[in-house]
């Protein structure tokens, strides 16, 4: 729980420094996420 708001307090302080930040490009997000769960995963533990 710590960590979570951790990161809605910094998620809140980059827009109030700047309000017109992007967010992650859709491509960089399914790569990081595909990489682990994807149907070629090669990042975490193996299937069993």
């Amino acid at each position: 729980a710590v960590v979570v708001e951790v990161v809605a307090g910094m998620a809140l302080q980059t827009l109030q420094i700047n309000a017109e930040v992007d967010t992650l490009n859709p491509s960089l997000l399914d790569k990081h996420y595909l990489r682990k769960h994807g149907a070629n995963a090669y990042y975490g533990q193996s299937k069993k």
